[in-house]
């Protein structure tokens, strides 16, 4: 999430928003492997404290980065993430067609949160711990005024800043279960998985999630019958607009999909 062209004061006034969704996507060129195992690098086999690649480290200009570090916890290898008055994304390009088969799956826990952080303002923004989904939405079924936004951001960025995000967080006070828009724009859409700290400190908890069912309820305003494709997946964690502290850690994520049931019946059989 680097920028460096410089835009005028109207213009930055309407693609602030995109922003953050633009500068999540600056990684490698995506890698279709539909059909291969495992489709995200695990952290696990990092050589060293640096995830592997494709994972990419992504942040906005003038702020400071979130830091992600692979380290030794537990007896696993896992990956830390430290956010100090910070921004930043790890994001693994990848291409698969989303369905009913499609499913991610990880560990995470959350040491310290964010303090002072309320995702449903901008002020707040923040947060220690977030997996997004990155969806390659038709831009021309999106209202005018959107298209407008994502246009400028791509324009500014020079990137194909994905259409849509889905983002999974381990918020300190929203109910579990609750979903909305993000503060500062309508193409992230946030989904709280776990609410305050665990019952144990030090606990990982697990998470399992149909994509599919998740993406038809937070984008069911906007996609109809439409089912984009997944172009990415990023873990996420930002303390910039409260000027606070957060510590999260996850295990390897799992990105599994394959043909629905009905292409599924169709292919032909060995």
């Amino acid at each position: 999430m680097t920028f460096s062209k410089t835009v005028r004061n109207v213009q930055w006034r309407r693609i602030a928003s995109a922003l953050p969704l633009a500068a999540a996507l600056l990684a490698a060129p995506l890698v279709h492997a539909a059909g291969e195992a495992p489709l995200l690098t695990p952290f696990s086999s990092a050589q060293g404290a640096q995830a592997p690649q494709p994972w990419r480290f992504t942040t906005l200009p003038n702020k400071a980065a979130t830091r992600f570090e692979v380290v030794q916890e537990d007896g696993k290898r896992v990956l830390k993430v430290d956010s100090d008055q910070s921004y930043g994304n790890l994001v693994h390009p990848t291409h698969l067609p989303l369905n009913v088969n499609s499913t991610l799956a990880w560990r995470w826990r959350v040491d310290e949160f964010v303090e002072g952080a309320d995702l449903r303002t901008r002020s707040g923004d923040d947060g220690a711990a977030k997996v997004c989904v990155f969806f390659d939405f038709p831009t021309d079924k999106l209202p005018v005024s959107e298209r407008t936004r994502l246009a400028l951001a791509r324009k500014a960025t020079g990137e194909d800043v994905p259409s849509e995000a889905l983002c999974y967080v381990w918020d300190a006070k929203e109910a579990k279960g609750t979903a909305f828009a993000n503060a500062f724009t309508k193409r992230v859409r946030m989904f709280v998985l776990e609410s305050g700290p665990a019952s144990k400190p030090g606990t990982w908890v697990a998470e399992r999630r149909n994509l599919l069912a998740d993406y038809k309820r937070a984008f069911a305003d906007e996609a109809g019958d439409t089912v984009p494709d997944i172009v990415a997946i990023a873990i996420s964690a930002d303390s910039d607009n409260t000027h606070g502290h957060g510590i999260a850690y996850f295990t390897d994520v799992e990105l599994h999909g394959g043909p629905s049931t009905q292409e599924a019946a169709t292919q032909p059989k060995e």
